[in-house]
């Protein structure tokens, strides 16, 4: 049989990439509701509860209400709304983030996709706390730029809209210091302190860079670079997804391009540092549509698939 999943908030960014990947392929079925069906309560429950996979693409309370309308014990639920990422019950699908990660999605029924600038400060992050090179109390600060799609389709509107010559170049926001990805980036780095977030929109339509500034003055006594590299080789060696950038490679940059991943699920790393002042950059770069979002659904979509095959 032929698993069922149903995309609930299709049409949406992150709902239409998902479509996108998923075309073509003849080891699942999508279920889609017509047009004039898509927010009717009484179709989408029948949809949610008569699927193998249900992936939500929507707002964060209309993802806790899709959840709540699923009473089949079979359905399982990616959810790509920020709206359980730190809740009890839920797997954190970063397949990548931890050893027995992949399993443990494989094998979950509610599984919360990560946010797109939490999949990078954890990527870079994690590692390190886990490997004692990072004190779990050490004060992070996390600053990151977006592609405009990164908001949605106002995002897109707003720079591809009909207004588009009004829209800023760059803008930075969050400047409250209360961004709701700051929480998810502690919790699954392993900090016991939320970090220092400072997000930003740039003028092009996808992709990310994420940069870390630390001293190593602050790091345990030994700590350099090349220690921080090597733990984050060693963390994600044999994965598909994740690449980190050896010293040379490093040194040949003269710049991060955010869209150099585009369209991929991949991610990439790398440690730059200057030894004499003490000061070492970590930096992620990535398609926030792909490992931010799409792409790292679909990933998590084929672990669930290839346990649900098994279990037939």
């Amino acid at each position: 049989m032929i698993p069922i999943v149903y995309i609930d908030g299709d049409q949406g960014t992150t709902g239409l990439q998902i479509h996108a990947r998923l075309q073509g392929r003849t080891d699942l079925r999508v279920l889609t509701l017509r047009a004039d069906r898509r927010k009717h309560p009484g179709a989408r429950a029948e949809a949610l509860n008569h699927c193998d996979v249900a992936i939500l693409c929507l707002p964060d309370d209309a993802a806790r209400e899709a959840v709540a309308m699923i009473h089949n014990p079979a359905v399982r639920v990616i959810d790509a709304s920020s709206a359980h990422r730190t809740a009890p019950g839920w797997v954190y699908g970063f397949p990548e983030m931890a050893a027995g990660q992949s399993e443990r999605i494989a094998q979950a029924t509610r599984v919360s996709n990560p946010g797109c600038y939490p999949t990078g400060a954890v990527a870079l992050l994690r590692p390190l706390v886990e490997s004692g090179l990072l004190p779990r109390d050490h004060p992070v600060t996390v600053h990151a730029v977006s592609g405009y799609s990164g908001r949605g389709r106002a995002g897109v509107e707003e720079h591809e809209g009909p207004n588009a010559t009004q829209a800023l170049p760059f803008q930075v926001y969050g400047l409250g210091l209360s961004h709701k990805h700051a929480p998810e980036m502690a919790l699954h780095a392993g900090l016991t302190h939320r970090p220092v977030f400072v997000p930003a929109y740039g003028a092009y339509r996808q992709g990310i860079v994420l940069t870390i500034a630390l001293h190593t003055r602050l790091l345990p006594q030994g700590v350099d670079a090349r220690c921080i590299r090597t733990a984050l080789a060693a963390h994600f060696d044999g994965t598909r997804h994740v690449r980190v950038l050896t010293a040379a490679q490093s040194q040949s940059l003269e710049r991060l391009d955010p869209q150099t991943l585009n369209g991929t699920n991949d991610l990439q790393l790398a440690v730059f540092d200057n030894a004499a002042q003490g000061q070492v950059l970590l930096s992620a770069v990535f398609d926030n549509l792909g490992k931010g979002a799409s792409g790292a659904a679909v990933q998590n979509l084929d672990l669930m698939l290839e346990a649900i095959s098994a279990s037939r």
